[in-house]
């Protein structure tokens, strides 16, 4: 019975237009902007253009439509998550490939003693609690930290519920 009614409530959501299925590889720029609209951010990367899908900046998903040197969709996979940001390489990965992977951060800050400028990323961490994590650059634009925790705004919301 609650698996008919969770089918229903989908129905209804995406007869509404309020739930659209999630692009297929394959599908021309045009078609997943039809589909997504309008990207919150685009950018061009070799071999390929990544459309950027971002939840606002105390959302906690920032989806990524990569499109190959033809236009069409290769991946389209939902980048806030633990195992995406163990693919950051402190020492190595700079600022463009950050951004390039995850998207607009939703805060930035400035460590003036340490001399580290920091983006913070709102996420499910562990698919599961509200989590932050920091990503730490340097004055050339390479990690050099990266710093997770729970989402302090979350965490102050429920304490007064």
């Amino acid at each position: 019975m609650k698996n008919s009614f969770l089918i229903s409530v989908f129905m209804a959501l995406t007869i509404a237009g309020c739930v659209s299925a999630p692009p297929l590889p394959g599908e021309s720029q045009q078609q997943v902007v039809d589909r997504l609209g309008k990207p919150s951010a685009v950018y061009r990367v070799p071999d390929a253009t990544m459309l950027e899908y971002a939840t606002g900046p105390f959302g906690q998903f920032t989806y990524m439509a990569r499109l190959g040197p033809d236009g069409r969709l290769v991946s389209y996979e939902q980048v806030l998550t633990d195992a995406k940001f163990a693919t950051v390489m402190v020492g190595v990965t700079n600022k463009e490939e950050v951004m390039h992977t995850f998207g607009r951060p939703a805060e930035t800050s400035y460590l003036s003693r340490q001399k580290l400028e920091v983006w913070t990323y709102r996420y499910k961490q562990s698919g599961v609690w509200d989590g932050m994590m920091h990503v730490h650059f340097d004055g050339q634009g390479v990690v050099r930290m990266m710093q997770g925790g729970p989402d302090e705004y979350k965490e102050r919301r429920s304490f007064f519920r």
